[in-house]
């Protein structure tokens, strides 16, 4: 098990990733205004599928990682860090749009839905960072057991919290964009609150080793 207080922060880190727009956010969103909630729940299916994937193949290749090569990290570190900024900037950057702004899209299959979603998340360099970057911080070799079982501990709470919020989202896709929109100043407030806590997970990121 890892230790409770880095169980905890990565927690709250997972938490302010799935907060922030992304593809998968942007895809759940779009299938459940456009295709109703019932379609969104199960494009959900797909990207909980893709995050199992990403959490067994970085566990396996975390273990591995520690046990070769372990000042790797601060390379991983980095380039989680640059990432984060990256996002940051496209939250709000002049001309950024908000994921809950409605577009229009064909109405698929639950087979398509499902594997869009999976295939949304495989391809999502956001999830990628999450587990390559910022999961091994979170990691004590020594201490605290397995590897390997620290690294599935940590994904498993990264996977409940995405998968719950992702939920929440897809439900109430709809009423959140009709108040946005008859409210744009709360989008504007939305993507600079996103883009100041990237900003700040990247600066803390970048100056801890």
């Amino acid at each position: 098990m890892p230790e409770l207080s880095n169980l905890l922060a990565y927690g709250l880190i997972s938490l302010g990733m799935v907060l922030t727009p992304g593809p998968n956010m942007i895809y759940l969103i779009s299938r459940s205004i456009c295709q109703g909630r019932m379609a969104g729940l199960i494009s959900l299916g797909g990207v909980a599928l893709g995050f199992v994937v990403y959490m067994l193949c970085a566990a396996l290749g975390i273990t591995a990682l520690v046990l070769a090569v372990p000042y790797a990290y601060d390379a991983l570190r980095l380039g989680g860090a640059l990432y984060l900024l990256y996002l940051a900037w496209q939250a709000v950057k002049p001309g950024g749009r908000s994921p809950f702004q409605v577009r229009d899209l064909p109405k698929d299959s639950p087979r398509k839905l499902f594997t869009m979603g999976f295939v949304t998340n495989l391809l999502n360099p956001k999830v990628a960072v999450m587990y390559l970057s910022l999961l091994p911080q979170f990691i004590d070799p020594a201490g605290h057991g397995s590897v390997l079982a620290q690294s599935i501990v940590l994904g498993s709470t990264q996977i409940v919290i995405s998968v719950s919020v992702n939920a929440l989202i897809a439900v109430m896709a709809g009423s959140i964009a009709t108040f946005l929109a008859r409210k744009p100043v709360w989008q504007t407030v939305q993507r600079w609150l996103m883009g100041t806590v990237l900003a700040g997970l990247a600066m803390r990121m970048t100056v801890e080793g």
